[in-house]
């Protein structure tokens, strides 16, 4: 297990954007953290009210939305238009080019959420739009399926051989690597041990190996968990 703790990540602070980088973004470049197997992406981002990154495009890329706080309105050139609260997940399939524009919703409160980008199977794919609700507000927040190739069990359909879990977790979560695959652990709220280690809110974790993932000392622990091709 190699760990990724909050503070090593790569930071941008445009005054109305906070962003934390797990690996290379914008500005921020490290060519020991370019990315794990398909994950390209990671940003912690925190937009000040009223603020957001307006219309841009993206190509050949698999992009998912994990809101933790606030609201994340969202318009793109598909004609798709909502409001990601915590709860609702986004897949965005850029493909041959699609454009968008992400705000904070609200004029009073931060919005903070998770921006994930997978790198796709094959490029040239048609644009195209998800979004679901997997945790109902103030209800269960079971540690479950939220994407994977197939789209089983309700998730959602992402062009990449990467089995994606979410939720909050226990010490009796089966978590753990097959052989021949990746594993790739972020902590987003709480605080939990790993395999011995102790993980906080914006710490990663890498697994290379097989084999299972001890977890103890868990306290309030949102995680998101990538089981992947390599």
């Amino acid at each position: 297990m190699f760990v990724r703790k909050s503070e090593q990540r790569g930071k941008a602070n445009f005054g109305w954007l906070d962003s934390r980088h797990t690996f290379s973004f914008g500005q921020y470049y490290d060519p020991e953290f370019m990315g794990f197997g398909p994950l390209r992406v990671i940003n912690e981002d925190k937009v000040q009210p009223g603020a957001g990154f307006g219309e841009h495009g993206h190509r050949d890329m698999e992009i998912i939305s994990y809101v933790l706080d606030g609201g994340l309105e969202h318009k793109d050139s598909l004609g798709t238009g909502s409001v990601i609260v915590p709860g609702d997940v986004q897949r965005m399939t850029a493909g041959t080019g699609i454009r968008h524009s992400e705000y904070n919703h609200s004029n009073q409160e931060k919005v903070h959420f998770l921006q994930i980008w997978i790198l796709p199977k094959e490029n040239g794919l048609q644009p195209s739009y998800e979004q679901k609700q997997f945790f109902a507000p103030d209800g269960d927040k079971s540690f479950r399926l939220i994407a994977s190739e197939d789209g089983r069990d309700g998730a959602l359909t992402i062009n990449q051989d990467v089995n994606l879990w979410a939720g909050l977790v226990d010490e009796t979560t089966d978590l753990a690597v097959a052989e021949g695959r990746l594993g790739w652990l972020q902590v987003a709220h709480g605080t939990l041990t790993v395999n011995g280690e102790v993980l906080v809110a914006g710490d990663g974790a890498a697994f290379h190996q097989p084999g299972k993932i001890d977890l103890s000392d868990v306290k309030d622990a949102e995680v998101l968990f990538f089981d992947m091709t390599p």
